[in-house]
């Protein structure tokens, strides 16, 4: 226990109503940060369907392509339409959590006449494919932002339930404790104070003062 005395009170006190006040603080940036973690989950949940659902027919359309025109005319089809697209990294900030965007600054879709091979002696399922596997590419980009997104705000919220459950199971406790014994001490002393000066204020009423009850000489009336 620290020096108990009033001062040392007062100071514990006012970290106790501080801990407060920051753990009121970090609950509501905590819950704030989970409204965001459920708005974004939900659009993030529905893109992955969708795309488990595009990935699937793009699947479908790939291996009839291979059924019909071979392995050598798809091997050679990915060969002339590969290509690579630039994208660039947006820095985003919620919350004072930093996460990053992922952007394509050219179109990644593209028309039939822009795939650099002869369409006219393609199957249907080729482009079918092809189309499928490009919208893939276009949809992965932003559902990769929402993967770093949720991580982060995910971070940042198991970070901040630490933080409120060191400050609320054991710092706080400990400061109440402390300051409780402390305030008990002071009553304690205060109440010792009290009933040795009613008991000098009882001896020198009944011995007719304080100079009477030491034998001292009494002044003349």
């Amino acid at each position: 226990m620290s020096n108990p005395n009033r001062t040392t009170l007062l100071q514990l006190r006012e970290k106790i109503r501080t801990v407060g006040e920051s753990l009121a603080i970090l609950k509501a940036r905590r819950q704030a940060l989970v409204a965001e973690l459920l708005q974004t989950a939900r659009p993030f949940l529905r893109s992955r369907r969708e795309l488990r659902a595009r990935y699937a027919e793009a699947l479908t359309e790939l291996a009839a392509t291979r059924g019909l025109e071979g392995e050598a005319a798809v091997a050679a089809m990915v060969a002339v339409t590969r290509r690579e697209f630039p994208v660039e990294l947006v820095e985003r900030n919620i919350l004072g959590v930093r996460y990053r965007e992922i952007r394509a600054t050219a179109p990644v879709r593209r028309g039939v006449e822009e795939r650099n091979y002869d369409f006219y002696r393609s199957t249907g399922h080729a482009e079918e494919a092809i189309d499928h596997f490009e919208q893939l590419a276009a949809a992965m980009l932003p559902l990769a932002a929402f993967e770093h997104k949720v991580k982060r705000l995910g971070e940042e919220i198991v970070r901040l339930s630490r933080k409120t459950r060191v400050l609320e199971e054991r710092l706080q406790p400990r400061l109440q404790q402390e300051s409780r014994q402390i305030a008990m001490y002071i009553a304690e002393r205060e109440r010792e104070e009290y009933y040795r000066l009613k008991r000098f204020k009882q001896r020198e009423a009944q011995g007719g003062g304080a100079g009477q009850g030491r034998g001292w000489p009494v002044p003349p009336r």
